[in-house]
This record gives C-alpha cells, structure tokens and sequence, in this order.
C-alpha cells in the first residue's frame, strides 16, 4: 500500500510573468489536495526576448534558488520559451520531476473541423523548429496560421494588474486571424494567453476551439503525483498557497488582488 503524506504534496509553478497563473489554475482544479508556490522571474521579464544561451542560463540560476526555497516535489516551467529552450538542461540538473509547456498543436489538429488552426504565441515560439516540427508531425495536414506577439503577453500583464483590456485593442493584433474565414481553432501557445481568453473571444467571435496546456500539464502533474504516492493525501492536511517573486515594487504590488483571488499568499 502506498504511504500516507503526512502534508500536501508541493508543486512550484514557475515563469517570468504571471502567464503561468493559468497552469497554477488547472493544476489546482485538478488536484485540490496540492500545495502550490507560485514564482515568477519579474527582474527578467520577458524570457521571450531572451538569448537561448542567456535564458538557459538564467531558468538554472533562479530554479536552483526557488526550489532551495519551496523544497517542492514537482516543478512545472509554465512558460513555453522556457520549456523549448531549456528544459532538457534543467531536467538533467534536478532529480525531482519536471514538467514543462508544449504548444497545444495535436489536440487543436484533432479538434478542428476546418482544418484551418491559428497559432497564437511569442515571436520566439512562433519562429522555433522545434514548433515547426510540432506542426508537420500533428498538424501536417491543417492550415496553420501563425500570429507571433509580445504585445498581447504584456495586455495579459496589465489585465491581472486591474487595467482593462479592451477587445479592439487585440483587433489589430490578430487581423491576420480575421481574414480567414475557416479558421475555427486557435492554439494560446503562450501561458499568458488563457489570461485574455474573454477578450479573444469577443475579438474573434468566429472561433470556435480555443486550446491551451493548461488541463494537459495538469494532468502530467498528476501521473507524478501517482508516481510518488503524493495522490495519498491524509485527510487532515491543508493545502497552501504562496507566491515568489524576483523583484519587488509598485508593478508587483498590483498583481495582490489577482493572487488573493487565486487564495496565494502576498508576494515575498
């Protein structure tokens, strides 16, 4: 029989920006008996833009101090730039499990009646073979059309911050999206997407299917879960919330209302 946790078992969510709240979201809903920590890189904000060599670099450096600070049985890098590009350095340099972000490409091939998909994501995605490849071994028969912006990571930003987004403000951005009239799925292929699902919606009310990773990286959390018996919760235990951040200010102080929602504790 497996052994009882005598504690909640304890996730680290991780990005640069709070993106990663919609995985932290699927993850708790999923699996309620979970602690999690939520961290963000804000002092390196956007890993995006960052150099390959210099964002491996930087994701080692800040995983290394934020697990010696959680001590989490999971970690899961909520942030596809970061997935792509240095995820297989990370797992060889942690002996717990990690989980990362792949771009929802199959599920949305599967799911498209048109065969006509939108790919919404940073420039830095959108323009990585490894996406590429992604899309020629599950999607090779659909249209893809790709929108790479770091403006609508930075409206996601602004909306968990209490600033309203307005949907004409996203017309712009997705015009290419609008001027195709079989597209009837589009990929959130960035963390920070599911964030402006109803402004995306309103924008483009002609779609249909909107996919993120969000359920299918919880789902991965919960095969580890299984893996380490942490699904043998003692009833008496009582998940927690925190949040971590790399850089404290006014800009942070702003996302309180949007963690406290979400139950995690204030920002340190």
């Amino acid at each position: 029989m497996a052994s009882i946790y005598t504690q909640a078992p304890h996730i680290l969510v991780f990005d640069s920006g709070v993106g990663g709240l919609s995985v932290a979201d699927a993850i708790i809903q999923q699996h309620p008996q979970v602690s999690v920590t939520y961290a963000f890189d804000n002092a390196a904000f956007p890993y995006g833009t960052q150099a390959e060599s210099a964002l491996i670099q930087r994701v080692d450096l800040v995983l290394h101090q934020l697990q010696a600070l959680s001590q989490a049985d999971i970690i899961v890098v909520a942030c596809n730039s970061a997935s792509t590009i240095a995820l297989p350095h990370i797992r060889e340099r942690f002996a717990l499990p990690i989980v990362g972000v792949v771009p929802a490409i199959k599920p949305a091939a599967e799911l498209s009646r048109t065969q006509t998909i939108g790919l919404l994501a940073t420039p830095g995605t959108v323009n990585r073979e490894y996406t590429e490849q992604l899309i020629k071994d599950f999607a090779a028969d659909c249209c893809v059309i790709s929108i790479g912006s770091n403006t609508l990571v930075n409206y996601a930003e602004q909306k968990l911050r209490q600033q309203q987004i307005a949907p004409q403000h996203l017309q712009p951005l997705l015009a290419d999206f609008a001027d195709q009239p079989d597209l009837d799925t589009v990929v959130l292929a960035c963390t920070h997407f599911p964030l402006l699902k109803e402004e995306l919606q309103a924008a483009l009310p002609q779609v249909t299917y909107w996919v993120d990773s969000g359920e299918a990286i919880a789902r991965r959390v919960g095969h580890w879960l299984a893996q380490l018996s942490a699904n043998q919760v003692s009833k008496t235990t009582q998940p927690h919330y925190r949040s971590l951040c790399t850089a404290l200010g006014g800009d942070v102080d702003a996302l309180a209302p949007a963690l406290a929602q979400r139950g995690f504790e204030p920002l340190g």
